[in-house]
């Protein structure tokens, strides 16, 4: 299959529909949106197959050199795909062309093997997020 990505600095409605599928309908969380989703605050990228919206993530940057990512979803009927890796990948490759030496992000416990594939380390930093638990992970370039 191949899968178009989509980078801007502008959250798409497509975008927030997938996160809002995975992360408010299937996982219920309540509090999806915030200020980095705010035109201009983040870079969000946008998996389709062909005109069907899949994945959705973002990324963002509070400090020189770091990149936060984060609201990474992949829609259900698309999981065990790779699609995950793939806009996890563009994420980096955004943050690279941005400057970024260091990513973190904050992963749902029961996901972070996930990130860890992806070469990303566990922190001692376990906290809650609404009800689920997470922890960071952290990521730095060679």
């Amino acid at each position: 299959m191949a899968y178009t990505i989509q980078c801007s600095q502008t959250l798409s409605p497509e975008g927030a529909a997938v996160r809002i599928k995975v992360f408010v309908e299937e996982q219920g969380f309540q509090n999806e949106f915030d200020r980095w989703d705010e035109n201009g605050c983040a870079w969000h990228v946008l998996v389709r197959d062909g005109e069907t919206p899949i994945a959705a993530g973002r990324m963002y940057s509070e400090a020189e050199g770091e990149y936060t990512l984060g609201r990474i979803a992949v829609i259900p009927e698309y999981r065990g795909k790779h699609i995950g890796k793939l806009l996890v990948s563009a994420l980096e490759k955004q943050a690279k062309k941005c400057g970024a030496s260091r990513f973190s992000l904050s992963a749902q416990c029961d996901k972070s093997g996930f990130y860890q594939k992806l070469g990303y380390a566990l922190t001692e930093d376990y906290h809650m997020d609404e009800f689920c638990p997470h922890v960071t992970m952290v990521k730095s370039l060679k």
